[in-house]
């Protein structure tokens, strides 16, 4: 049992590192590419669709490590899971006070609303989630080497 929770956790952890890596590298700079206002409304949906997925997915993330480093605590490699978990939960909260925020302001933007320092703001956000994308690389790389 202890197996099936360590590979499903890992599994899911993995594939929303991908999701959000996806985001940084690839999505952003597809958007960003777009003409005129196309950019920053695909950012907008994008705010919409994701927006709507993620907490659950981090928190469903989290929750399942827990279960792992509890279920497993007298196992080898619990300390790597417990330090995932924490980085983790510094995702979360980097992401309730610094990502969120702006992503509940970039969401609602039309090109008839949108701030006059739209693309600033869009910048912030992004370079936020460049370093929340290293945290939960580094948490599930924590989570690889503790199958080990």
């Amino acid at each position: 049992m202890l197996n099936a929770l360590e590979v499903v956790t890992t599994v899911v952890v993995g594939v929303m590192v991908g999701v959000e890596f996806s985001v940084a590298f690839i999505m952003s700079r597809i958007l960003n590419a777009l003409p005129e206002d196309s950019g920053q409304l695909g950012h907008a949906h994008g705010g919409r669709m994701l927006g709507a997925v993620m907490p659950v997915w981090y928190i469903g993330s989290l929750v399942l490590v827990v279960a792992w480093a509890i279920a497993g605590w007298h196992q080898h490699g619990t300390g790597l899971v417990v330090t995932a978990g924490a980085l983790l939960m510094l995702s979360v909260v980097m992401s309730v006070l610094l990502l969120v925020p702006i992503n509940n302001l970039n969401k609602t933007w039309t090109p008839e609303t949108r701030p006059a320092d739209w693309k600033q703001q869009l910048h912030r956000w992004e370079r936020f989630h460049y370093v929340r994308v290293a945290v939960i690389i580094a948490a599930f790389t924590l989570l690889v080497a503790a199958l080990a």
